[in-house]
C-alpha cells in the first residue's frame, strides 16, 4: 500500500490524548503544565497500556505506561489498578478511616483519583467489584497497621506495587464462582506486565519502574540545547546489578540455568514484571491451578509448559526500583515510554525532538551526513527538507504524536521520510510484529514558573 499524508496522519493520531492542567484565577499552581500520550499498535489487540490521574485526597499527579506480555490481560488490570493501590498507600489514617466508614455505612465514597482517559482506554467493568474488594482488604490492613507516621512515596511506591502483585496472583489461587471471572483472573495472573510510573508533587517526581520501560527527563541546558537524564533503569540481561541480584537469589547451582540467550530461564525479555505466575509460583501450585481452572486456560500453550531448570521459585518479582529527583526550573519534561520506542531511538534524540517540538526552536544543528558520500544535488535536497520540517513541525498538535512519527519514520540522516513511514504504517498484523514493538508514549511537560517558585521556598 501507499498511505497519502493523511492516512498516515489518521493512523498516527488516533489514540493520542492531551490533557491541560487547569489553572485558577490566571495561577497555575501545579508543577506540572499538562501532558500528551498517545500509542501506535504493532499487536492486534495492543498489549501495551496506559494511565493518568490526578490524586484527589493527597497532592500530585500518577502517570504510568505498562507494557504486557503473553497477551494484554495483565496490563490491562495493571493499568486500571495500580493507581489506587498508590493512592492508598499515601493517604493519612483518618482519610482511610473515613472512607471504610463510607463503605460500612453504605454511604457515597470520597473519590480517590480523577481518570484522564482516552475513550480507547478501557475499564473491566466486569470485574470492578472483584478489584473494589482487594483493594479494600488493603486499606483496612493498612488501617490496623497505623502507625501514625506520615508515608513515604518511596515506600508507599514500593507497598502498592507488591500488594498489587500479590492480590492478582491470590485472585487467581482463590478463583471465582463466575466462569468469566474466573477465567479473567487467571489470564491476568499468567500473562505478565511491565510498569513505569511516575508520581509528581510540586519539585518532589518520583519514579517507579518494574522492567524495561523508561522514564527520561529532558533538560534544557544554559545555551538552549537538550540533554537527556534517565530515571529508570532496565530490568534485563544487559543490566549487571540485575543479574547480580538474581543470582544472589538463588543457588549458586543454578548460576549457569538463570539467564540463557539474555532471558530470565531463556524465556524472559525482563527481569521484574507484574503476573507471570509461571515464574514466581512452585511447580504443584500451578499444576492445581491449572487442572481446576477452565478449559479455556487448558488450550493456552503458556500455562501448560513448566519452565526449564525451574527450581527455587520465585525467579521473579514486581517489586519497583524507584528513583527521586528534585525538580530544577531547567528540568522542562519527562518521556515515559514503552521499550517499542528505545528500541527505535536513543534518549539523546528524544530528549532534543521533544525540546525542539515544545519550544518550536529548531537548534540548526550542522547537517550530519555520517560517513555518507553526498553530491550537492542530495546535500541541496537535504536542505530544502530541513527548511520544510521547521515548517511543518506545528503539524503535530501532541508531542508524543511527533515523537511515534520520528520513531517509525526516521531515514538514516534523523529525518522523517514520509515513505517509510507510509510503509512502516501499512504492513499487515503479522509482518508488523517483526518490524516494531507496540509504542507508548507519555511526554509531561512541567511550569518551570512554579518549580522555580517552590525550590526558592525551600
Amino acid at each position: 500500500f501507499y498511505l497519502t499524508p493523511p492516512q498516515v496522519n489518521s493512523i498516527l493520531k488516533a489514540n493520542e490524548y492531551s490533557f491541560k492542567v487547569p489553572e485558577f484565577d490566571g495561577k497555575n499552581i501545579s508543577s506540572v503544565l499538562g501532558f500528551d500520550s498517545n500509542q501506535l499498535p504493532a499487536n492486534a489487540p495492543i498489549e501495551d497500556r496506559r494511565s493518568a490521574a490526578t490524586c484527589l485526597q493527597t497532592r500530585g499527579m500518577l502517570l504510568g505506561v505498562f507494557d504486557g506480555h503473553a497477551g494484554c490481560a495483565c496490563a490491562q488490570a495493571v493499568s486500571e489498578r495500580l493507581f489506587y493501590y498508590i493512592a492508598v498507600s499515601l493517604l493519612p489514617h483518618e482519610t482511610l478511616l473515613e472512607i471504610e466508614n463510607a463503605v460500612e455505612s453504605g454511604r457515597a465514597l470520597l473519590p480517590i483519583l480523577q481518570w484522564h482517559k482516552h475513550p480507547n482506554d478501557y475499564f473491566s467493568k466486569e470485574a470492578s467489584k472483584l478489584y473494589f474488594n482487594s483493594l479494600r482488604t488493603y486499606w483496612q490492613e493498612l488501617i490496623d497497621l497505623n502507625s501514625g507516621e506520615t508515608t513515604d512515596v518511596k515506600e508507599a511506591l514500593i507497598n502498592a506495587f507488591k500488594r498489587l502483585d500479590n492480590d492478582i496472583s491470590l485472585e487467581a489461587q482463590v478463583g471465582d464462582p463466575n466462569s468469566f471471572l474466573n477465567y479473567l483472573v487467571l489470564r491476568v495472573a499468567f500473562s505478565g506486565a511491565t510498569a513505569c510510573v511516575a508520581h509528581v508533587d510540586g519539585v518532589d517526581l518520583h519514579v517507579a519502574n518494574t522492567g524495561d520501560s523508561r522514564a527520561m527527563l529532558g533538560v534544557q541546558e544554559e545555551d538552549g540545547s537538550w540533554s537527556a537524564v534517565n530515571l529508570s533503569y532496565d530490568h534485563n540481561a544487559q543490566n549487571e546489578h540485575e543479574v547480580e541480584r538474581l543470582k544472589m537469589e538463588h543457588p549458586k547451582s543454578e548460576e549457569k540455568s538463570l539467564v540463557k540467550q539474555d532471558r530470565l530461564l531463556g524465556l524472559l525479555m525482563p527481569f521484574r514484571a507484574f503476573g507471570d505466575v509461571k515464574f514466581k509460583w512452585s511447580i504443584e501450585l500451578q499444576k492445581r491451578v491449572v487442572e481446576s481452572g477452565p478449559d479455556q486456560l487448558n488450550d493456552n500453550e503458556y500455562t501448560k509448559f513448566i519452565p526449564p531448570n525451574y527450581h527455587t521459585p520465585p525467579y521473579l518479582t514486581a517489586e519497583p526500583e524507584v528513583i527521586h529527583h528534585k525538580l530544577r526550573p531547567q528540568d522542562k519534561f519527562l518521556v515515559l515510554a514503552t521499550d517499542g520506542l528505545w528500541e527505535t531511538m536513543h534518549r539523546q534524540d528524544v530528549a532534543r525532538i521533544v525540546g525542539e517540538y515544545l519550544t518550536g526552536v529548531h537548534h540548526q544543528q550542522p547537517i550530519a551526513v555520517g560517513g555518507y558520500k553526498v553530491t550537492l544535488g542530495q546535500m541541496h535536497g537535504l536542505l530544502t527538507e530541513r527548511r520544510a520540517r521547521i515548517s511543518s513541525v506545528f503539524e503535530d498538535q501532541n508531542a508524543a504524536t511527533h515523537l511515534i512519527r520520528h520513531a517509525v519514520g526516521n531515514n538514516e540522516f534523523g529525518t522523517v521520510d514520509h515513505e517509510r513511514l507510509s510503509k512502516m504504517l501499512s504492513l499487515p498484523e503479522e509482518l508488523a510484529r517483526m518490524y516494531r514493538d507496540d509504542i507508548t508514549i507519555i511526554v509531561v511537560q512541567f511550569n518551570s514558573h512554579v518549580v522555580g517558585a517552590c525550590q526558592s521556598e525551600h
